[in-house]
């Protein structure tokens, strides 16, 4: 089915060419390249910026969307694990990135254990967890996948409301782990996801 990904990073009908890039998944000369052709609708201001219509990085998005699903490729879905115990949070992380329209399949644990398992069965793509969970937390979790080099590839994201300050006690986080602060930044979570799902489309079409 072809996917319609709006850009978080546009307030109006319009981004910048960077922009566009980062959300199709392509170099910026590459964009720059498809302005110039018209394969993607453009204009100039008057200070002569480039504004790139989000309506035509949407039908872009879709349309390479459709291709893969023609192909048949069982990879086309990105796969995402959330582990965080309050129950609130995982319905709304359910329902929050559910109502995105994305090619994105999201399972939901309550705990860093139940998570290790799930990741021993399949690892995701894309693992988004709390820092403070019962029996195995975060830290723990977190120390035990990035030891394991066959793991490597996933991208672990953590929201938490534990302190900068505080997780630097107590031993820090590795950096290829990207750190939010709660409340949850669903528009910073929804561009990040953006722009994973336009590097899926990008290497499958290559």
């Amino acid at each position: 089915m072809p996917t319609k990904l709006v850009s978080s990073a546009a307030k109006d009908d319009f981004c910048t060419t960077r922009e566009a890039a980062r959300l199709l998944g392509l170099s910026l000369g590459k964009v720059q390249q498809m302005t110039e052709s018209g394969e993607l609708k453009a204009w100039k201001t008057s200070g002569g910026h480039r504004r790139v219509s989000v309506q035509s990085v949407n039908e872009n998005l879709s349309k390479r969307s459709a291709e893969i699903s023609k192909s048949g490729s069982s990879r086309e879905e990105l796969s995402l694990l959330i582990a965080e115990d309050d129950q609130d949070l995982q319905k709304l992380y359910r329902m929050t990135i559910s109502g995105w329209g994305m090619p994105i399949s999201i399972q939901v644990v309550g705990s860093g254990f139940d998570g290790l398992i799930k990741i021993g069965v399949r690892a995701p793509d894309i693992l988004i967890l709390d820092l403070l969970m019962p029996g195995i937390d975060g830290f723990q979790m977190i120390a035990r996948l990035r030891a394991n080099p066959d793991l490597n590839q996933m991208d672990i994201i953590v929201v938490t409301g534990v302190g900068k300050d505080e997780i630097v006690r107590r031993g820090g986080l590795p950096a290829s782990v990207t750190v939010f602060q709660k409340p949850v930044p669903f528009s910073e979570l929804r561009g990040y996801l953006q722009a994973r799902v336009s590097q899926r489309f990008r290497s499958l079409l290559t």
